[in-house]
C-alpha cells in the first residue's frame, strides 16, 4: 500500500471503529428487550445462526472475485491447525464474550454491565502485547490516560445509581469473564487473518459457533422456539437488533478496521462504548444526561482522534 493511500485506509478504519462501537453499545438494551421470552443461550445462538447465512454469500462472492482477478491467495492453513485456531477464538474468546456477557448482563444490572465493559480495552492491550508483541508507545499511553480520565467523569454522573451488592455478585463476574474473552478475540484474532480475510474469518468464527453451540440450543432451550409465533414487538426489536447490527455488520467492520489498525489502536476505540451508551439508555429508559458525563464524552472522544491523528502522522513519517 502506498504512503499516499495508507492514511487514508487509517482514517476510514477509525469511522468504522466509531460506527462498530456505536452498535456494541446497543447490546445490554437488547438483552433486556428479549430476556423475557429467549432464553440465554438462544439469544446468542439465534442472531449468530442469521448471521452466517447472510455472511456466506458474501464470502462466496469474495473468493469468486479473487479468482477472477488473479490475486494471490493467502497460504491456507493445515486442516488440524485451521480447527485448532478457530476453537481456540471460538471457545476461548466468542463464547465467553458473547453467552457470559449475555448471562451477566441478565443476573446484573445493565449500569454495572456498562461500567465493567470498560475494563474491554486494558484486557485488548494485554492479550496483544502477550500474544502479538505490540508495542505501547508515548502517543497511546497518553490517550489511555486520557481515555481513562473521561470514563471516570461519564460515569460519575451515574455511580450513584450503580448498586454491586451480592445478589449481583454472579452477574458482575461473567461480564468480566466476556471481557475477557472478547480482549482475546480481539487480539489472537489476528493470526486468522493472516490466513482469511476479515470477512472468511467471521464466517468460520461463527460457523463453528453455531455447530458447537446447537446440540445445547435445543436441549435446554427448546421453549423458546415454541414460543417463536408469540414473540412480543419488543422481543422482536431486540433480536433484530442484535442480529443485523450487533453479531453482523458491527463485527464486519471491527474486522476490516483491525486489518489496517494495531490491536491496542482498537482497544481504546472501545471507550467509545460508554461515550454511546449513555444517549441510548437516555432515549430507551428515560435518563437525563449530566454535566459531568457530557464533559467525560469529550474527553473520550478526545483521546481517540487523538491517537488515530499521532500515530498516522508517526506511520506517514
Amino acid at each position: 500500500m502506498s504512503r499516499q493511500h495508507a492514511p487514508n485506509a487509517s482514517v476510514r478504519s477509525w469511522l468504522a471503529l466509531f460506527a462498530c462501537n456505536l452498535m456494541w453499545a446497543l447490546q445490554f438494551t437488547c438483552i433486556k428487550l428479549t430476556e423475557a421470552q429467549i432464553g440465554p443461550l438462544a439469544t446468542v445462538w439465534i442472531p449468530t445462526t442469521l448471521s452466517t447465512l447472510m455472511l456466506w454469500p458474501i464470502v462466496h462472492a469474495e473468493q469468486k472475485s479473487a479468482r477472477l482477478n488473479a490475486t494471490t491467495p493467502k497460504q491456507r492453513l493445515p486442516k488440524r491447525q485451521f480447527i485448532r485456531l478457530y476453537l481456540l477464538l471460538v471457545l476461548l474468546g466468542v463464547v465467553p464474550g458473547q453467552l457470559l456477557m449475555t448471562l451477566g448482563t441478565r443476573y446484573s444490572l445493565a449500569s454495572n454491565a456498562a461500567l465493567i465493559t470498560l475494563a474491554l480495552p486494558v484486557a485488548t492491550a494485554l492479550f496483544a502485547v502477550l500474544f502479538l508483541k505490540e508495542r505501547m508507545n508515548g502517543t497511546r499511553w497518553m490517550s489511555f490516560s486520557l481515555a481513562l480520565v473521561g470514563v471516570l467523569l461519564t460515569s460519575a454522573g451515574t455511580l450513584h445509581q450503580v448498586h454491586f451488592n451480592s445478589n449481583q455478585l454472579l452477574g458482575n463476574l461473567l461480564v468480566f469473564l466476556a471481557i475477557l474473552g472478547s480482549g482475546f478475540y480481539n487480539s489472537y484474532g489476528k493470526k486468522a487473518l493472516e490466513h482469511h480475510s476479515p470477512i472468511e474469518m467471521l464466517f468460520w468464527t461463527y460457523l463453528f459457533l453455531v455447530v458447537c453451540m446447537a446440540p445445547f440450543v435445543f436441549a435446554m432451550e427448546p421453549e423458546t422456539f415454541v414460543r417463536f409465533g408469540h414473540f412480543t414487538r419488543p422481543t422482536w426489536t431486540g433480536l433484530a437488533l442484535l442480529t443485523f447490527f450487533h453479531t453482523f455488520l458491527a463485527m464486519v467492520l471491527f474486522l476490516k478496521a483491525l486489518k489496517h489498525l494495531d490491536a491496542i489502536q482498537t482497544a481504546l476505540s472501545n471507550y467509545l462504548i460508554p461515550l454511546f451508551g449513555i444517549p441510548i439508555a437516555a432515549i430507551w429508559l428515560g435518563e437525563k444526561l449530566t454535566t459531568a458525563s457530557i464533559a467525560g464524552g469529550m474527553l473520550i472522544l478526545v483521546s481517540t482522534v487523538l491517537m488515530a491523528l499521532l500515530d498516522n502522522a508517526r506511520k506517514s513519517a
